[in-house]
This record gives C-alpha cells, sequence and structure tokens, in this order.
C-alpha cells in the first residue's frame, strides 16, 4: 500500500515537471524580447488636413444700412493658382439696399492640374435690406477647360464635370434671409481645392465682393 502511494506520487511529480517543461521555452523567449507584454493595436488619430484659405484682391464687407463704399482694383494678379488682368471689386450702401460687383479678364486659374481659362469673368448683386427679391448676373466669355471650349448656356447654376470635381458656371445662392451671393465662376476638386472666381454679395447680411477666392487642403 505504502509503495502504491510513493508511486502515484511519483507519477503526479513527473507530470508537474513535463508541464514546466513543455512552457519553459516560452518562457525564456519572452525575456530575450525584454519582457515586453503585448498590447491590442492601437487605432491611429487621423493628422489634420491643413486649410488655406486665401483671397486675392476683396473688398471685405459692408455692414447693412452703411451709406459707405468699399473699392479695389489692381492691373493684374499672379499667383501659383490664379493670374488675371485689372481684377477689381466694389460694394456700394444704399439706405435700403446694397450694390456689389466683380470683374477681371485674362483669366488662367489652374487646380489640381486642370486648366481653366476665360476672356473676362464678372459678377454683380444688387440686394434690398428688407429681405425682398433681388437681382444676381454674371456673364464669363471665351471660356476653356484644358483647351477645350465651353459653351455657357445662360443658365443659373450650370455645371460642368472635371476629374474629381466640378465646375459652376453663373452661380446663385439665395440665403434664408435674401442675401444674395452670385459666382461668375466656382471650380472645385474634393479634397485638393476650391476656388471662386469673381463673387458678389448683397441684402440683409451685408455686401462683399472678390475677384478671387481658393481654399486649398
Amino acid at each position: 500500500m505504502r509503495y502504491r502511494v510513493f508511486h502515484r506520487w511519483i507519477f503526479v511529480a513527473l507530470c508537474v515537471l513535463s508541464v514546466g517543461l513543455l512552457e519553459w521555452p516560452a518562457r525564456t523567449r519572452a525575456q530575450t524580447l525584454g519582457g515586453i507584454t503585448v498590447v491590442p493595436p492601437t487605432i491611429p488619430v487621423p493628422v489634420p488636413v491643413p486649410v488655406t484659405v486665401s483671397t486675392v484682391l476683396g473688398t471685405g464687407t459692408l455692414a447693412p444700412g452703411s451709406l459707405d463704399s468699399l473699392y479695389s482694383e489692381l492691373d493684374s494678379i499672379s499667383t501659383s493658382l490664379v493670374s488675371a488682368e485689372v481684377p477689381s471689386a466694389r460694394v456700394i450702401g444704399y439706405a435700403d439696399q446694397i450694390a456689389s460687383d466683380s470683374y477681371l479678364s485674362s483669366l488662367n486659374l489652374t487646380i489640381a492640374g486642370i486648366a481653366i481659362a476665360a476672356a473676362s469673368a464678372e459678377a454683380a448683386a444688387r440686394g434690398p435690406l428688407d429681405g425682398s427679391p433681388g437681382d444676381a448676373t454674371s456673364y464669363i466669355s471665351s471660356l476653356s477647360i484644358n483647351g477645350v471650349e465651353v459653351l455657357i448656356d445662360g443658365t443659373v447654376n450650370q455645371t460642368v464635370a472635371i476629374p474629381g470635381g466640378q465646375v459652376v458656371i453663373n452661380e446663385q445662392q439665395v440665403l434664408s434671409d435674401g442675401t444674395l451671393v452670385v459666382n461668375a465662376l466656382h471650380a472645385t476638386v474634393s479634397g485638393v481645392a476650391d476656388a471662386v472666381v469673381a463673387s458678389a454679395t448683397a441684402g440683409p447680411s451685408g455686401g462683399s465682393a472678390s475677384a478671387v477666392q481658393a481654399t486649398t487642403y
């Protein structure tokens, strides 16, 4: 009886030793790695994309009810994005309305490698301060995209597709308070750039005008 008990304890001891030997290489390997504890991978935090907004020749904003005027004009503009001749922007305040307009000629705009050219571009808006309907117009002559002439049909918000985005001609919007916003040309390439050429705003929210405003991402 005593021999059987002793034999059974030897068997148990050998089993425990075998398990320990099976785990030993893994423990040794962990030590050779410096005892690093494996943790679940973390989700990377998105890096904010830099956004740059630049206005080439703008009037700033004229407050509604102001009997003043803002005017800006240059012989020419030339940046890595756009070049144009005689750009001008103007806002005039009246007791009951605001009038604004913007103009430029010899436009050459490059956005995401897409070349947009026009002989001239102009936008004008006249907005009553009481929110009643106003007037908005725009004109573009000899428009081309990558050297291909674009037929302008005279409709509001005429849209032309370009790689990765679109060009809107005679873009017009009426804000909730009746303020008019008109852009002769609005080119966008998703996630790359957003450029507005010849823009005019007028109405209860105030008035402003700019030759070119561009946002790059």
